[in-house]
């Protein structure tokens, strides 16, 4: 009879996730070309409980960002961590990460994207970013494309809407795969690939004004990056059997927002068009629901005999989740498009309207592992707050212990119940640049950065309450959620 999990694996891996165009900075060292993150400014007049997505606009837009002088563009500068690394990994190492998550800029790689040799300058980054991780005893989990597609494949090629993409993206994962053989097992091929169109600009490299059936364009987007997913997964076959290739999604899962079957079939079928990310990329072919909406909805996408070919002998190995708050569907108020939703009134809100549901956590982890029965990563989860430094320099942030206690309850449920997870891996162990908003004020890390929306500060790091707790977390191997230490 097998045994029942009473709690996590000795070897499961605690960690802590960020992305190279949150953290870096350093945006025009070392041959770096400009990327999708790089010209998302700061609007201290945004409202931050509806943001709708995140950067882009139309193409003329875009290059007039690209000229900008006078907007200031946090992204460009992270909190440094690409001269600040070794210190910041030092504390990462003091709270006792098993793992760290990061991203390679692609555009340090290959600054226009397009070139035939990747840029030795950048890649050395890499080297020693990757041998500083393993040093500090942290198993690097490593994102290909973050956000951080270089700029000049978006305005001269159309970025993933063109075939050429699969190419030249397949040609920056064969580098890193060669180059990282035997020091990178886990791999995130892409992130988030489902969030759109929130972010199609960053995800997807596609801009507003590109089609006039933007739908159908952002499902060629899609559909290129399913199969430039499945070239790299059959290259790292080849390159290096040891590599682990997974794809990653955000939590979608919708509640109905009462029993009346109409509320409910309406959530059904927009949660069947999030697991189509999954389905095709983890089943290997295109379910026939999806087809149908497609048909449904005049959106026609070229899938050639090679693409199913690829997608179908070259499924993912495992799914990374990131996972934050949950939405309700009303039908009366809502349609089928993607992330569209209400909040739910049994749940509290934040300044940014992202309603924390631990219980939602277990049922997204347990729907998607009934699926798919393939393991799981938790690739992101925290609570991003407004943190106050107090005079002694001490940051009270309970509120974020509270948070993650209650999803670490959740997760060690899902345990119980025998869904193999990897890893958990909060989102900003240390403070960095919100992707959302694009503000620093919005915190997530254990350790604060002194910084201020506008870049300016010391840049002093300083440890919250939460790097101790998270510490105990970590040392007891999730038995010890308490807060009384």
């Amino acid at each position: 009879m097998k045994q029942l999990p009473t709690g996590f694996n000795k070897d499961f891996l605690w960690g802590g996730a960020v992305a190279a165009c949150q953290i870096e900075g350093a945006y025009d060292v070392d041959g770096r070309g400009l990327s999708t993150s790089d010209i998302r400014a700061y609007d201290k007049n945004m409202d931050r409980s509806h943001i709708e997505k995140e950067g882009g606009g139309t193409l003329a837009e875009i290059k007039a960002l690209i000229q900008d002088t006078e907007s200031y563009f946090p992204k460009r500068y992270g909190i440094d961590f690409y001269h600040t690394y070794k210190e910041d990994l030092a504390l990462l190492k003091e709270l006792g990460l098993k793992a760290f998550r990061t991203s390679i800029s692609w555009s340090r790689i290959f600054p226009k994207g397009d070139e035939l040799e990747p840029n030795e300058a950048g890649l050395k980054f890499y080297d020693n970013l990757i041998d500083e991780i393993i040093k500090d005893g942290m198993e690097p989990i490593i994102t290909m494309s973050h956000y951080d597609i270089p700029l000049y494949l978006v305005t001269e090629y159309g970025g993933f809407a063109n075939k050429k993409m699969i190419e030249f993206f397949a040609r920056y994962a064969k580098v890193l795969l060669e180059r990282y053989k035997g020091k990178v097992k886990y791999w995130i091929v892409c992130n988030q690939v489902n969030l759109v169109p929130t972010v199609q600009f960053g995800s997807l490299g596609i801009y507003d004004d590109q089609a006039e059936n933007m739908e159908e364009l952002m499902y060629q987007a899609v559909h290129n990056q399913f199969v430039a997913g499945a070239k790299v997964v059959e290259l790292a076959k080849e390159i290096d059997s040891e590599a682990v290739m997974g794809t990653m999604v955000t939590d979608g899962t919708y509640y109905p927002a009462t029993c009346k079957p109409e509320d409910v079939i309406l959530t059904m079928k927009k949660n069947r068009m999030q697991y189509f990310f999954t389905d095709v990329q983890l089943r290997g072919e295109y379910p026939l629901y999806a087809l149908r909406y497609f048909a449904e909805n005049d959106i026609h996408v070229e899938i050639s005999e090679e693409d199913e070919r690829l997608l179908k002998e070259n499924p993912m190995q495992f799914l990374a989740i990131s996972y934050y708050s949950t939405k309700i569907v009303d039908h009366e108020k809502n349609t089928m498009k993607a992330f569209e939703g209400e909040q739910n009134p049994y749940l509290e809100p934040t300044p940014w309207e992202w309603r924390a549901d631990p219980l939602g956590f277990y049922n997204s982890l347990s729907q998607y592992w009934d699926r798919y029965e393939v393991p799981l990563m938790i690739a992101e989860n925290g609570l991003g707050a407004l943190d106050t430094v107090e005079e002694d320099g001490s940051i009270h942030d309970e509120y974020r212990i509270d948070y993650l206690r209650k999803h670490i309850e959740q997760l060690k449920e899902c345990v119980k119940d025998g869904v193999d997870i990897l890893a958990y891996l909060s989102w900003g162990p240390i403070d960095i640049v919100s992707s959302s908003s694009a503000e620093m004020s919005k915190r997530y890390g254990y350790i604060y950065v002194d910084l201020d929306d506008l870049g300016k500060g010391s840049g002093k790091r300083l440890k919250k309450d939460s790097f101790y707790w998270y510490k105990h977390v970590i040392e007891t191997n999730g038995e010890d959620l308490s807060t009384n230490l």
